[in-house]
């Protein structure tokens, strides 16, 4: 998705801090280049890689604010896309949301066999 969808491109160093949690939540992102980390309140960290998506469950499923703060890690390039956009999208294109749905479902399995958020 980051690397064929139109939305705004931006690209940022290491050590950015992309949003924070409690930040007011209406983007969804995703990664064209780098790495972003993810980290919540209790220290849980997940890292995202090209290609994938990060903070759309914030804007589907939360109360409007984003749960974590987003960290480049490395020199990132990041598409924004807003909520809109992209529940346009996911009805465009429903294949989107079963490869979001496998996307989740590989890093729940990688964090249990490794015991592990970061990888």
């Amino acid at each position: 998705m980051a690397s064929q969808v139109d939305g705004e491109t931006f690209t940022l160093p290491t050590g950015t801090l992309i949003f924070r949690e409690g930040d007011h939540a209406n983007d969804i992102y995703g990664l064209r280049k780098g790495i972003v980390e993810l980290i919540d309140k209790s220290g849980e960290r997940v890292c995202y890689r090209p290609g994938e998506l990060f903070s759309y469950l914030d804007i589907l499923w939360r109360g409007g604010s984003f749960r974590t703060d987003a960290v480049a890690r490395t020199p990132v390039e990041v598409v924004k896309l807003g909520r809109l956009s992209f529940l346009n999208l996911l009805h465009n294109h429903p294949t989107l949301a079963v490869a979001l749905i496998s996307q989740q479902h590989l890093r729940l399995r990688e964090q249990r066999a490794s015991g592990s958020y970061c990888y």
